[in-house]
């Protein structure tokens, strides 16, 4: 069974970093992405940032110019690194594998940025 586990989550002020990582175990080959996704109380899961197999990302504007998406593909590792905080990215971040044959997701690290 695939496992994704992330970290680095945790309480930062305003204007503050954070870098998340997830590893996902148990996979080998098949890995179309991986991506981080967030959610927010009361709304729905968003996009934050992917990266392809190949390299390619893409963000959400939301996080442009803040947040750089990275991945070991030796490790099947990917990291989010987050700067230039803002209460409004206090959110759940959940990582996602695209696998060829289905998603994984992780079980999700609590981001909270306070003003």
């Amino acid at each position: 069974q695939v496992q994704l586990v992330e970290s680095g989550g945790g309480l930062v002020q305003a204007g503050g970093s954070l870098r998340l990582s997830c590893t996902a175990s148990r996979i080998t080959g098949g890995i179309k992405a991986m991506a981080w996704y967030r959610q927010a109380p009361g709304k729905e899961r968003e996009l934050v940032a992917r990266i392809s197999a190949n390299g390619v990302t893409n963000y959400a504007d939301s996080v442009k110019d803040r947040f750089t998406v990275a991945r070991d593909n030796g490790e099947n590792t990917v990291h989010l690194q987050m700067n230039s905080l803002k209460p409004e990215d206090t959110a759940v971040y959940y990582c996602k594998l695209e696998h060829w044959s289905r998603n994984y997701w992780g079980q999700g690290t609590q981001v909270t940025v306070s003003s």
